[in-house]
């Protein structure tokens, strides 16, 4: 787990930055600000979504995402986590613990 002893450092994110993403319109809102690839109704909670997760310290503070119904998948994508974008589409990713990253960001519909 990516824990620091925050008297010591400051201004530090334990969650460091996002490593990839996996769908290119995401990308390119999260990099340029661009909406092309992405539905414009759903545009302002992305961004909202990614600002959030740019400032998280601890992945135990995406539970209390209660509107965005935030929850871990299991089976096969076990360990990814999934944010409710839309009623059919999801803001999901994994979180690699050990480089203290977000990893395969992705805007999908997996139901």
């Amino acid at each position: 787990m990516c824990r620091v002893d925050k008297r010591y450092v400051t201004n530090y994110s334990l969650i460091v930055n996002i490593r990839n993403f996996t769908h290119k319109g995401l990308k390119r809102l999260y990099e340029d600000g661009s909406m092309k690839g992405v539905s414009p109704d759903m545009v302002d909670k992305l961004r909202k979504m990614l600002a959030y997760l740019d400032t998280i310290e601890d992945p135990e503070e995406l539970w209390a995402l209660t509107a965005w119904k935030a929850h871990t998948l299991t089976g096969n994508r076990k360990g990814t986590w999934s944010l409710s974008v839309t009623r059919n589409r999801h803001l999901t990713f994994r979180i690699d613990t050990a480089e203290c990253e977000l990893c395969d960001v992705n805007l999908e519909d997996y139901h």
